[in-house]
């Protein structure tokens, strides 16, 4: 059964709540976000809704919200190898 969300572009789709506490994502829903049996997901709640969302996006999130706070030019690799080498000699 197909049902209408507030964003009219998006339909949702009913289903329950089965032994195990599992839930069957249908094959269409699957299809449209590219997962796969096995494929490992987030799942987060949200102004009182559960959502669900692909490991690789919320990777892609998280790496978009802090790229602001560095610079483009910034050889975060080197930096984080520099000062390793710093310590080391504290050490």
């Amino acid at each position: 059964m197909a049902v209408k969300l507030k964003d009219t572009s998006r339909e949702g789709v009913v289903t329950r709540i089965g032994r195990g506490a599992r839930v069957v994502i249908p094959a269409s829903l699957r299809k449209a976000l590219a997962l796969s049996s096995g494929d490992p997901v987030v799942l987060k709640i949200e102004d009182g809704t559960l959502r669900l969302i692909p490991l690789r996006e919320a990777i892609a999130a998280a790496q978009h919200r802090v790229r602001r706070y560095i610079p483009a030019d910034a050889g975060l690799v080197e930096s984080l190898l520099q000062e390793r080498r710093r310590e080391g000699q504290h050490e």
